[in-house]
């Protein structure tokens, strides 16, 4: 057999990449039931994965990646996958219900992954939740340092106290989110004054704002709200965070591929107000755009035209959406003051016709999504229990019209022989009657003849007699 050289090249490039793939997956540990009691000693970041799952074998070549950067930093923090299908006892254990789950084990405490699925979104969780809970800043320079690596800082300042406490307790739960930090008054930027001391601050969106117990509320829910900046990019994944904060998420809806004067300026309003009227709005508003419509249209159940601005109250699943078109700064800032005032009417939310029209709607976009990646795949799966409902349905209909007609026949006898039965018995009622009627013709040429007698004549006696014989 003669080999072709691009033959070979082929041959070359998949040996080639199927080699990388093996060193890059040698970088992952594949784990069984052992796992449970040899853990305790190290920190593993675990993907637990289904066979079948379309969504574990996309993560797989990512999960590859993430295993050899994580070796080649020298992190502590080992890599490995788990069949949640083959050890579903530990996999329950570990609170899994869907797959593929992401979770980093820490001695007795395990994190849940929840954001995208990229190489470097999952190192740097593993890398921040892995290390110290409430990180020191020691100096001014590892203060600017850090504060350029990360857009959203929250920093303790101050001694022991019961802030502090309440501090490190909410830093354990939320480490999952963002990072936690703690240092002197002496480290901070000239520019912050602090009211009191000690204090909670967070830096974003080129300021920093301090934590009011009075009129922020809990810690937890403050650093909750305040844990993003004012302006964002809104994916489903961020959308998705967003709903635990409890505020209202203004979105201009865009397309980015298209450069319009429309779209720029839009984007630019929501921006705008972010940034101006913050003090305003914080408390209650969180602000982006997000890029293309088809993950709003699906979550509205509505076809948006854009470019837009909308309203998301992801409580509730509300939406409210502007009467008229926003040109500016101003126009938004009205909108946004017309819902707190409650003058502008809600639409959707999560009443039983929603969600009817949830259920009707997903159903329908299942089918439609089906047909449209695979359509034979679409005809098998829908149309082969059709055909078999509707034999089904032809079968019963044909049995009962068989079985009617059974019993149709008899019931024709019967009443065939009943009708004539009944023509018998008019039959003989007819002839009683002749008789009758002659009967009545005898008696009353008697009573003639017999007056006749009385007025006395022989021969009619003998008529008389005669006719009686007869």
């Amino acid at each position: 057999m003669v080999t072709t050289g691009g033959e070979r090249r082929s041959l070359l490039w998949a040996t080639v990449a199927a080699f990388i793939l093996a060193v890059n997956a040698s970088f992952v540990e594949d784990l069984d039931d052992s796992f449970k009691e040899n853990r305790k000693n190290d920190v593993w970041l675990v993907d637990f994965y289904a066979p079948w799952c379309g969504h574990c074998k996309k993560l797989e070549p990512v999960w590859n990646e993430v295993g050899k950067e994580m070796k080649s930093i020298g992190s502590p923090v080992k890599v490995g996958k788990m069949d949640a299908t083959s050890y579903s006892s530990i996999a329950s254990e570990f609170g899994v219900r869907g797959y593929p789950t992401i979770k980093l084990l820490k001695g007795d405490l395990a994190y849940n992954y929840r954001g995208s699925r990229t190489k470097d979104d999952i190192i740097e969780f593993a890398n921040r939740v892995a290390g110290p809970v409430i990180r020191p800043l020691p100096s001014q320079q590892m203060f600017e340092h850090v504060q350029k690596r990360h857009r959203v800082l929250f920093v303790y300042v101050g001694g022991e106290s019961p802030l502090k406490e309440k501090y490190i307790e909410v830093a354990s739960e939320l480490i999952v989110y963002t990072y936690f930090f703690s240092a002197s008054e002496e480290v901070l930027p000239e520019y912050v004054t602090l009211p009191e001391m000690p204090a909670v601050l967070v830096f974003k969106d080129g300021t920093y704002f301090v934590y009011d117990e009075y009129e922020d509320g809990d810690l937890s829910s403050w650093i909750n709200r305040e844990r993003f900046q004012g302006y964002l990019n809104v994916d489903g994944f961020t959308l998705y965070e967003l709903g635990d904060t409890g505020k209202l998420l203004a979105i201009a809806v865009i397309d980015d591929k298209k450069i319009s004067a429309d779209h720029t300026r839009l984007k630019s309003i929501i921006q705008e107000v972010a940034k101006d009227y913050r003090d305003h709005f914080h408390r209650n508003f969180q602000f982006g755009y997000m890029d293309g419509n088809e993950y709003i249209n699906s979550l509205l159940m509505d076809d948006l035209e854009i470019p837009t601005v909308v309203v998301l109250n992801t409580s509730n699943q509300q939406y409210f959406l502007p009467h008229k078109p926003i040109e500016n700064s101003e126009d938004m800032v009205q909108f946004i003051n017309e819902i707190l005032g409650g003058t502008v009417e809600a639409q959707g939310g999560d009443g039983i016709l929603q969600r009817i029209k949830r259920i009707i709607y997903d159903a329908k976009s299942t089918v439609g999504s089906v047909f449209r990646s695979s359509p034979l795949l679409g005809c098998f799966l829908f149309g082969l229990p059709l055909g078999v409902i509707s034999i089904m349905c032809y079968g019963i209909c044909t049995a009962d019209t068989d079985g009617g007609a059974g019993e149709a026949e008899p019931l024709m006898e019967e009443t065939a022989g009943r009708e004539l039965t009944d023509e018998g018995t008019e039959g003989t009622d007819e002839g009683t009657e002749e008789e009758q009627e002659g009967m009545n013709e005898e008696a009353a040429e008697l009573a003639d003849e017999e007056a006749t007698e009385l007025a006395g004549g022989e021969p009619e006696q003998k008529t008389i007699l005669e006719k009686k014989k007869d």
